[in-house]
């Protein structure tokens, strides 16, 4: 599955291709990106539930011991047999589980590691795809706006300036709106 997600980035970013189909390629590789984040959370819930499982098993397996101990002490012989046969059992799966966890977990790293290569990648895309012919007339609209006066939003300090001191005007009345109602309930009580 991750090599034809790979390839499709490898081909976005080799690519010398037009706009139009460089926007394709990069819709394809954030295609490729939620893909592959499913695929880890897939892996992840797979990885738990083997744990979970080896983790029932490995009770499983210390109460058939502790049965043939108990059995053994009052010279119980079939229910001792009875016991080992089923310790063994829980053994073998103890070790199939084990086996399986950790090649879950390899798994998972492998994809974590792929997918941060794949979210690496597309960003390198996005970022050094050329403009389009749009765009680059929003950039010169933008200029000239600036050019004649204007500002760009969320580029004029002034503008971040003023946010912030409604934002914290707004805060301060919340506190003192708070604190009256506090107040109120005080000579209440």
């Amino acid at each position: 599955m991750f090599e034809r997600l790979r390839d499709a980035l490898r081909a976005a970013l080799d690519a010398a291709t037009p706009p139009g189909d460089l926007r394709d390629l990069l819709r394809q590789m954030r295609e490729a990106v939620v893909e592959a984040k499913l695929a880890v959370e897939d892996t992840r819930a797979a990885l738990a539930r083997a744990e979970r499982d080896l983790a029932d098993e490995r009770r499983r397996l210390a109460d058939a011991e502790r049965r043939g101990r108990l059995a053994a002490e009052i010279q119980d012989g079939e229910t001792v047999e009875v016991a080992q046969r089923f310790a063994a059992k829980h053994h073998e799966r103890v070790g199939v589980l084990e086996h399986k966890r950790a090649a879950l977990a390899e798994e998972r790293a492998l994809y974590e590691r792929e997918l941060a290569e794949m979210q690496a990648q597309l960003v390198r895309a996005e970022r050094d795809r050329p403009l389009t012919e749009a765009e680059r007339s929003v950039e010169r609209a933008w200029r000239d706006l600036q050019a004649a006066g204007g500002a760009r939003p969320g580029t004029d300090i002034q503008d971040e300036l003023l946010k912030s001191e409604l934002e914290r005007a707004a805060r301060e009345a919340a506190a003192e709106r708070q604190l009256k109602e506090l107040k109120k309930k005080m000579k209440k009580d």
